[in-house]
């Protein structure tokens, strides 16, 4: 159980996984971080809907993966979308900082 409300059916992706599902394009990644903040550090490949502005309905087709920055508001987005009937199959466990501190790539600026 999530602290932000309904249960989930949630995969918590580690780096490695996540770098694979990518990388087989199993997957489509959503970045929920401020624009500022994906404008500075981002996965490569990820689209940006920050949770400020979130709106589940937006997210695009596909087996959807969140992340943010250490794995909490990838969390909260992914009760949004529970809430709205919209599934997600996953998040990144520890978020940008996890996917940095396992080695894999990061595209700045």
């Amino acid at each position: 159980m999530f602290p932000f409300g309904k249960k989930h059916d949630l995969h918590e992706f580690t780096p490695p996984a996540l770098h694979d599902a990518m990388a087989e394009g199993r997957v489509v990644l959503v970045d929920v971080r401020e624009r500022s903040e994906f404008d500075t550090a981002r996965i490569e490949g990820a689209v940006n809907l920050p949770l400020s502005r979130f709106e589940p309905a937006s997210i695009p087709a596909g087996e959807i993966v969140l992340y943010c920055g250490v794995g909490k508001r990838s969390r909260m987005a992914a009760d949004l979308c529970t809430k709205a009937g919209v599934k997600v199959v996953g998040h990144l466990a520890g978020g940008l900082s996890a996917w940095s501190a396992a080695g894999l790539p990061i595209s700045y600026g």
